[in-house]
């Protein structure tokens, strides 16, 4: 069993959690990703390690509340327990040798990006972020990119915040500037590092993504989170999370992706009703 140390609500539908997890937080690094149950009957679910103490023999999470599992350990508070929380898993980032990165991060995207910034940071690299959000209301960690970047810009689909429009704007506008990077790092919704991707390509600037697939045992024997990169089929657990993005099939993706949306529609319904019952 390992406990919740903290617990903090970032918007409606994000939380951060900091769990008790020695041997995790003693090898973790940025990029990587835990696997955890809530409970003896919960599903196995990936989640991107947010950052570690590891003084603290802590490891920080951040999820959004988008199925039943993540609804369910959402009830769980500071000072209780969940079963599982295994890792760490897949490869860390590269990041050796970068001296200039923009990392391009989309809603809560960037509690995976964040861990990256932070780490180039600490190695004295230039680190220009640029975190797009839908509105205002779903902004999380500005203060901590701040502190993890030469540059920050923030973007809001709506405009409500930061610069109207999204996260390829300014990066776009960057690049025709004459700007140039070592790398771009870029994480989100699939759609998103698409077009991020489409905008870097014509630069020829070497443009990594991070892949979150639908994922099981996280060991690559399940299957569940393979990907076609360059033609060749590979597992995100193991061979990732991190792809060269002029490789990665987008479409493909973004199609096995939406395979269990009803099924994961439902058991979200179902948790949350329980929840209901529970509080009456």
């Amino acid at each position: 069993m390992y406990q919740i140390v903290s617990k903090k609500v970032l918007n409606p539908t994000v939380t951060m959690m900091e769990i008790s997890a020695p041997l995790v937080a003693r090898k973790a690094e940025a990029g990587q990703f835990i696997i955890l149950r809530v409970d003896e009957d919960g599903e196995r679910i990936p989640l991107t390690v947010a950052g570690c103490n590891r003084e603290k023999g802590t490891v920080r999470i951040i999820f959004q509340i988008v199925g039943a599992t993540t609804e369910a350990l959402n009830h769980k508070e500071a000072g209780e327990y969940i079963q599982d929380f295994v890792g760490p898993l897949g490869k860390p980032t590269e990041v050796e040798g970068l001296k200039k990165v923009c990392i391009v991060g989309g809603g809560v995207g960037c509690a995976i990006a964040l861990p990256i910034a932070e780490k180039l940071h600490a190695m004295g690299c230039e680190v220009h972020s640029i975190i797009g959000f839908r509105s205002k209301d779903l902004l999380i960690l500005e203060d901590e990119f701040k502190a993890a970047s030469t540059k920050l810009t923030v973007m809001t689909d709506d405009g409500s915040y930061g610069r109207h429009g999204n996260v390829t704007l300014p990066l776009k506008e960057m690049l025709e500037a004459g700007e140039t990077f070592d790398e771009v790092i870029t994480i989100g919704p699939l759609i998103m590092m698409k077009f991020v991707v489409a905008t870097t390509r014509p630069f020829g600037i070497k443009t990594t993504v991070s892949m979150n697939p639908i994922m099981i045992d996280g060991t690559g024997m399940c299957g569940g989170c393979r990907l076609t990169v360059g033609g060749v089929t590979k597992f995100a657990c193991v061979d990732g999370p991190d792809f060269d993005g002029f490789e990665v099939d987008f479409d493909e993706a973004m199609a096995r992706g939406t395979m269990y949306r009803d099924f994961e529609r439902h058991a979200y319904e179902e948790t949350c009703n329980l929840f209901k019952k529970e509080v009456q």
